[in-house]
């Protein structure tokens, strides 16, 4: 059974697209293609059990196993030397990503507090969106008595639009709440 976003997606937003910016094919109508966490923990060096943490509450929210990043060189003054583990990511693709977007979209969002929208100035000049999560308290997966710090990360989320124009109308048609600037 498809994802509930993705069945929107293929009966009234890739319709609505192809009506509003002409496409002479179908291929050419923007998609969600991936969906990228990241956090970076400088607190990793003394800490070792922030990654752990991390990489738990990350497999929680989006239901996939994390990839610990290391430090591509050594940096003296931030203490990091080449190899050190410093970060978590996780892509996600495919149904699990059309799911988590549903989530995100009409669960996670609307549970900040004083919620006004997501910033429509975050776009990369491709089409596509990075969105910075300050707390991941605001999951409804995540338990509230099981996290030892709050953490903020970035969620990139990476279209096939060409340009930021398309890559917002399409967010905007899936339901992304931007805010009215």
């Amino acid at each position: 059974m498809l994802p509930r976003l993705k069945q929107r997606y293929r009966d009234e937003v890739a319709p609505a697209m192809m009506q509003e910016f002409a496409y002479a094919n179908v291929m050419q109508i923007p998609s969600l293609t991936k969906v990228v966490f990241n956090i970076g923990l400088g607190e990793a060096l003394q800490n070792a059990n922030a990654l752990d943490s991390v990489a738990q509450d990350f497999a929680t929210i989006t239901g996939q196993k994390t990839v610990i990043t290391r430090a591509k060189r050594s940096i003296a003054n931030f203490k990091i030397r080449e190899g050190n583990p410093i970060g978590v990511m996780v892509t996600i693709r495919g149904n699990r990503m059309w799911e988590f977007m549903d989530r995100l979209i009409n669960a996670t969002l609307p549970r900040i507090r004083d919620f006004r929208g997501v910033s429509s100035k975050a776009f990369d000049g491709r089409g596509s969106f990075s969105l910075g999560v300050r707390e991941q308290l605001i999951f409804p997966e995540i338990e509230y008595d099981k996290v030892d710090r709050v953490r903020g990360f970035q969620i990139n989320i990476i279209t096939t639009a060409r340009n930021d124009e398309q890559g917002k109308r399409l967010l905007e048609l899936l339901g992304m709440p931007f805010s009215r600037e």
